[in-house]
């Protein structure tokens, strides 16, 4: 009887545990998981990439052209931004928010620029 009680308690202990252990692994450790984007450093490169195409043209149609693909980025940022979080399952900040680094945070600020190039 004795045995039979020890064991029934030893396997529950193994139950609770493993139930224990997939809800971390499963539920409480990817909702940790902290997504920053270096916004300045997008903003820059397109700035320079923009200042470039304007300095470069040589008249009005290159110039309206410049101006349409800064407006096109001005379109795509908030609606790229808003995909992020869908896509990492991962809550998205600023970098300039986040001090320090840890583990559970994972830099997106190449995923936003490929997303903002349109590849």
């Amino acid at each position: 009887m004795k045995s039979t009680l020890a064991l029934s308690a030893a396997v529950s202990v193994l139950i609770s545990a493993a139930t224990v252990l997939a809800y971390d692994r499963v539920v409480a450790r990817p909702s940790q998981q902290i997504g920053v984007v270096d916004l300045s450093d997008v903003y820059r490169s397109k700035e320079a990439e923009f200042a470039k195409l304007v300095t470069a043209s040589s008249n009005d149609d290159d110039r309206r052209a410049a101006h349409e693909s800064a407006a096109q980025f001005a379109r795509r940022l908030p609606t790229a931004l808003e995909e992020l979080p869908a896509e990492c399952k991962c809550l998205v900040m600023l970098r300039s928010a986040v001090v320090g680094r840890t583990p559970n945070v994972i830099d997106l600020t190449a995923a936003l620029k490929l997303k903002l190039d349109g590849k």
